[in-house]
Formats: structure tokens, C-alpha cells, sequence
């Protein structure tokens, strides 16, 4: 099957709020999707994110791939009681992959979702058959003294994030070009410049699902020690732009340095973070699909 077909985005699901469910486990709760038959892809989504994601799912035929996808602890449904660390919430999602009967899963991290996904490669190793690490963290996120940090833990309080989120919902449908060009300096490094009307589409598409709820402010005080992803085994991608804006490039080349089985796509994007959106999306995708059929 070529790459054009394989990159064939599936429209009725983008467009509209997958069919999520909610699984009662040993360890707790755990708010998932599954889509698609085949080869299993385990998608551990980043900050802001839920089980409604599917920008990182360009690319992957439903015909040939299973698409799981929960929301991490702290997020959508997914409570985030004794399930707070990158540890607990790996050990809970392989409680999800035990319920589907999967024995063998392609783990795809995504942003603050790369640490999770480092905890599940490390532990279990006869479980993951392989890593992909996108735009992903890989050690301590944010400087605790950092504006950055701090800008979030007020933005991003539980109390209010509801009301940032709802803001920026009604501006994005009637000032999708403003709220886009405000948020694209957030993922990449570029100059903000006219963006084209197809990628600011899929950015408010995208965001349109967003809440924080109490999972954020939880990732950027996350870490994990060398031991973890030393351990790390099975085949690695770690793709990551230059231009991100987001999470540093230095993640990339920490995941690529400490992991014995790895190799780095380093890309120069116009988006940065957000390497599935824009004209280089089909390449950056095309290296992850290659990698999988390896």
C-alpha cells in the first residue's frame, strides 16, 4: 500500500467527538478510545489533551492499525487519584491493554505524554515491541523558577483553566486567524507569518478539545531518573523539530543519548511542536509510518 493512501486523513473521525469509554480497573479508571484493526498503536497524548485526540493519527490506515488512545490521569475522564505519577499512569494503561487482550503494542508518545510512554518501554519490555517519542519530554519539563512555570500554575489552575479554555473555544470560532496566530509562537521558533488557511483549521480543530482539568499542572512537575530510560530496549524513534517552541530540542538528544536502541529525525519545520500540521507534515509523518513497517 503506497504513502499517499497511507496518509489519508480520516475526516468523519476529526470532525467530530470519538466514542470514548470508561473501563473500572484494579488500579482505577481509565477513560479510553479504540479505533481501527491491526497492527496496535498505543497513543499517549500530551498536555491539554484527551482520548478525543486524533492530529497525531494522520497517516495511519484504520484498515491496518488499531488506534488506542486513553486519556492520561488527570484528564478528560481519567481521574487522577493515586495515578499521578508517569509510573502509576503507565501501570494503569497496561491494565487498559490487558482488558483489550493486547499482548504486543507500538507505544507513541506525544509532548508531556513522553515521559508515560518512557515508563511503559522500560517496564514493560515484553509488552512494547517499540517507541516512538514525538516532540516528546523526557526529563524534567519546566524550571520550577522559570516564568514559564509559573505563567501555567496560574493560567492552568483547575479553578480557572475551564474559563481559559472557554475562551479561547468562542474566539477561535469567530477569530480563528487571531487566536492561531497568537498560539503559533507557542510551538514554533518561526516568525509568525500568514498562515495558510488549511493548517489554521487543524490547529482550532485540535484545540477545540482542549481542557487542562488537573493533569497539566501534574506534567510539569513530573520527572523520571536515568535508571528508567537507560532500561529502555526495543526500537526508538525520537522525532523532534528544531523550530519546537515548546519542548526543547534537548529532550530529544537526552531520549537519543540514553536509550541504546535509538535514532533521532531532527526536523525543520514550520510549526514546530505541531510537526502534523503544514506543507512538511507529509514527510515528518512518512519517517514515523516508515519506521513502524520497519
Amino acid at each position: 500500500m503506497g504513502l499517499v493512501r497511507r496518509l489519508t486523513l480520516c475526516t468523519s473521525r476529526r470532525n467530530e467527538i470519538m466514542s470514548c469509554k470508561i473501563l473500572n480497573t484494579r488500579l482505577g479508571e481509565i477513560e479510553y478510545n479504540s479505533v481501527g484493526k491491526g497492527i496496535p498503536i498505543l497513543f499517549v497524548h500530551g498536555g491539554h489533551s484527551n482520548c478525543n485526540e486524533t492530529l497525531c493519527h494522520k497517516g495511519f490506515n484504520l484498515e491496518k492499525f488499531q488506534l488506542i488512545i486513553p486519556s492520561r490521569p488527570g484528564y478528560g475522564k481519567t481521574p487522577m487519584i493515586n495515578n499521578k505519577t508517569p509510573k502509576q499512569a503507565a501501570d494503569l494503561i497496561i491494565e487498559l491493554l490487558n482488558h483489550l487482550s493486547i499482548d504486543n503494542v507500538i507505544v507513541y508518545g506525544i509532548s508531556a505524554g513522553g515521559l508515560t510512554a518512557i515508563e511503559l518501554a522500560s517496564n514493560y519490555p515484553k509488552k512494547v515491541s517499540k517507541l516512538i517519542l514525538a516532540s516528546a519530554v523526557s526529563k524534567k519539563w519546566l524550571d520550577e523558577q522559570g516564568k514559564i512555570y509559573k505563567i501555567a500554575k496560574n493560567m492552568f489552575n483547575p479553578k480557572i483553566e475551564k474559563i481559559v479554555w472557554g475562551m479561547v473555544r468562542f474566539f477561535s470560532s469567530i477569530l480563528p486567524n487571531k487566536i492561531a496566530k497568537s498560539f503559533y509562537p507557542q510551538f514554533s521558533k518561526n516568525p509568525v507569518h500568514k498562515l495558510k488557511k488549511d493548517d489554521i483549521q487543524e490547529l482550532i480543530s485540535t484545540i477545540k478539545f482542549f481542557n487542562s482539568k488537573k493533569g497539566f499542572l501534574n506534567d510539569i512537575d513530573q520527572n523520571i531518573n536515568n535508571e528508567i530510560i537507560t532500561k529502555i530496549k526495543c526500537p526508538t524513534l525520537i522525532i523532534h523539530s528544531e523550530n519546537d517552541n515548546s519542548v526543547s530540542i534537548e529532550h530529544a538528544e537526552y531520549a537519543n543519548k540514553m536509550i541504546e536502541n535509538s535514532k533521532i529525525e531532527i526536523l525543520k519545520n514550520e510549526w514546530g511542536h505541531l510537526f502534523w500540521i503544514g506543507k512538511d507534515s507529509k514527510k515528518s509523518i512518512e519517517k514515523i509510518i516508515e519506521f513502524i513497517d520497519e
